[in-house]
């Protein structure tokens, strides 16, 4: 065997066959090996993990990178920053629709604005796939130039675009932007709660924000988005989706041979509305987090079959805007998902593996030879307590798991190299 630049050795190795000890050989940015935990790999170094296992790195479909007014590079560099603490090596740029100093427009709504993000995104560790916007102003030679640009996708909202470059789209709209999309090959990424369902709070606080935001509110989206993607055939991924009444409708339409799929947060798998304090910004997000027992029936759907419909979990991250916590993904979800006996091939393939092939990164998503050697080692019993003044939802919680080691391209970036 040629040489290995490094080996890293772990009794719990997350693979497609399952958590197995092995030995992963990484050469020129790639995974070379994966072979018995034993097995001599000539490598010029060797990390022995002992029981910490090893995954692979997280793809985040669905992340802002900067809050309103703050310069692009500052946001990517700083969600760089968060996304390496919690193990996640790639990220999909959600469009936006704010605005970055002096009032300049940041949404990804052509080539132009594109280039801006991906100068902005220019030597940052983590890799970056971009999302073009789709608005009410989107043409088809629009959408032809983003993704000949690099756009891995494209995002629009039925409601609360937030902006005039981010406006919500209308029935007509978004069946001419699916099909387009198909015609590219490229995926639909959808916030779908229907604005005829939604009323302004009546007071600031999230009680309120979620009783002004209903789950008929996603019911009514979703079939709408099901009516236009039948017509079109696009591959359609709604997110975030947390109304688990829904999830019936979601596997009908699979049933018929639809290809929706669905995305939720950690944030609605683990924190009910009725434990969250009322005045508090940190847990003020769109959809407004729901019920214990809306909480459970959403484990329910994710957990209901090989073919689930729900099949991403990613951090939902919204600077400035909503739930800030994409460093907690994963221990937050882990925390969750051992109380109810699940293991952490479940949340590799949640959180690598089917965002990877969502947004067609081939190289990612999977410890196996020929993919990029994007890693995580994670300690699943180690106590992880959340700093009281963390700013996101999680702050002053006592989670389980912590990231203490995170591997792109074969090159350790966090903890940072002394």
């Amino acid at each position: 065997m040629p040489q290995i630049d490094t080996v890293i050795r772990s009794r719990r190795v997350v693979t497609a066959k399952g958590v197995i000890p092995a030995s992963v050989g990484l050469r020129g940015g790639r995974i070379a090996a994966v072979c018995d935990h034993g097995a001599p790999l000539p490598g010029a170094a060797e990390i022995d993990l002992g029981g910490v296992a090893l995954l692979p790195g997280l793809v985040d479909p669905d992340v802002a990178v900067h809050a309103p007014g703050q310069p692009l590079r500052e946001g990517y560099l700083e969600t760089d920053a968060a996304a390496v603490r919690g193990g996640v090596t790639s990220i999909a740029v959600a469009p936006g629709g704010g605005t970055g100093p002096r009032g300049a427009p940041t949404a990804i709504t052509g080539e132009a604005a594109l280039k801006a993000h991906q100068a902005a995104a220019a030597g940052v560790g983590v890799h970056v796939a971009f999302l073009g916007a789709v608005t009410d102003r989107s043409t088809s030679a629009d959408l032809a130039e983003l993704r000949s640009a690099g756009a891995a996708g494209f995002h629009c909202s039925l409601s609360d675009g937030g902006a005039e470059s981010a406006a919500p789209i209308g029935d007509e709209q978004l069946r001419k932007a699916m099909v387009e999309a198909a015609a590219m090959g490229a995926p639909m990424l959808v916030h779908a709660e229907d604005p005829a369902e939604l009323a302004a709070p009546g007071a600031p606080g999230n009680g309120a924000l979620l009783a002004a935001r209903p789950p008929r509110a996603e019911r009514r989206g979703l079939e709408r988005v099901i009516a236009a993607m039948r017509v079109a055939g696009t591959r359609t991924h709604i997110t975030p989706f947390t109304a688990a009444e829904c999830a019936a409708l979601l596997g009908a339409a699979r049933s018929i041979g639809a290809p929706l799929t669905a995305h939720t947060c950690p944030h609605y798998l683990c924190l009910p509305a009725e434990q969250v304090p009322d005045d508090a910004p940190a847990f003020r997000c769109r959809p407004p987090l729901r019920s214990a027992a809306n909480r459970d029936a959403l484990w329910s759907a994710l957990l209901s079959d090989s073919d689930s419909a729900v099949r991403t979990v990613g951090s939902g991250h919204r600077p400035g805007t909503g739930v800030s916590a994409l460093s907690w993904t994963l221990p937050a979800l882990w925390t969750a998902a051992r109380r109810r006996g699940l293991g952490l091939d479940r949340i590799a393939r949640w959180t690598s593996a089917e965002p990877a092939a969502l947004l067609g990164l081939a190289g990612k998503g999977r410890i196996a030879p020929g993919a990029d050697a994007d890693l995580v080692a994670f300690d699943g019993d180690a106590p992880h307590p959340v700093p009281a003044g963390d700013p996101g939802p999680y702050a002053g919680r006592r989670l389980t798991g912590r990231v203490v080691g995170t591997w792109i391209a074969g090159r350790r970036v966090f903890p940072a190299p002394g």
